[in-house]
């Protein structure tokens, strides 16, 4: 693992000053020398991201270099996803949003290789997409896991709100809701407020949850609701004799 770490550090210098062909060498030698491209997303690419995001957060790069950081790894990322060993397909569906920005969607890029890589069924809508454009899409493909990724601050209530209405309408009853990175690798419990049923902060953990995830069940969605009563069923003459009123 130092060697990945030595690694991630020395592709982090050039990606930071917007060295394009550096940054695209030094994954072309790490290739050659044998390193899975997976291993390169987990190990490079992701943390490399989230570097960014820390630095600019923390005001110690301006927008000029987290955009061409973004624009550099995107860029890398895209050459690497042809290179990923592919597993047969394991019958399972996702559905991957994100929040709006460059970054974030990236992330959710990120997830969506390396789930399709694993033989998943992947749906990538990216940020921007209007909440009820999402739930309508989650009835027509139920998916098993919808993925929210890279949520900042302002965009919690509106993950909570989605969540919300999925499973008001009962959109896919059996389906998960994981979140990851952004805010909610930032916030501990924030992904329980959202009434989220999963967190990863990594795409790594995101796959493995994914995997070892089960369907929920309608005691799971709120455990603590009370049991619907059953209604009786009215005598068909007296339902014959209303419609005729």
């Amino acid at each position: 693992m130092s060697s990945m770490n030595q690694l991630l550090s020395q592709y982090l210098d050039p990606l930071l000053r917007g060295r394009r062909k550096d940054c695209r060498d030094i994954v072309k030698s790490a290739l050659a020398e044998g390193i899975a491209p997976k291993h390169l997303y987990h190990d490079v690419l992701w943390p490399a991201m989230a570097r960014v995001d820390q630095m600019y957060r923390g005001d110690q790069i301006n927008v000029a270099a987290e955009h061409m950081a973004t624009r550099i790894n995107r860029t890398v990322a895209d050459h690497l996803q042809t290179r990923l060993d592919r597993k047969p397909a394991i019958n399972r569906c996702i559905l991957i949003t994100s929040a709006e920005g460059e970054a974030e969607e990236f992330s959710a890029q990120m997830c969506s290789d390396l789930f399709e890589a694993e033989g998943w069924d992947v749906f990538l809508v990216g940020g921007g997409v209007p909440q009820d454009e999402i739930v309508e899409l989650v009835g027509q493909i139920r998916p098993d896991i919808l993925l929210v990724v890279g949520s900042r601050p302002q965009d919690a209530p509106g993950v909570r709100a989605l969540i919300e209405a999925v499973h008001q309408i009962n959109a896919c009853p059996t389906m998960n809701v994981m979140v990851s990175g952004g805010v909610f690798n930032r916030a501990g419990e924030l992904w329980k407020e959202v009434k989220a049923d999963l967190f990863a902060a990594t795409a790594g953990e995101a796959l493995e949850l994914a995997l070892e995830a089960t369907p929920r069940t309608p005691q799971s969605i709120d455990p603590n609701a009370p049991k619907k009563r059953r209604r009786r069923r009215r005598p068909a003459l007296l339902l014959a004799t209303e419609g005729h009123a």
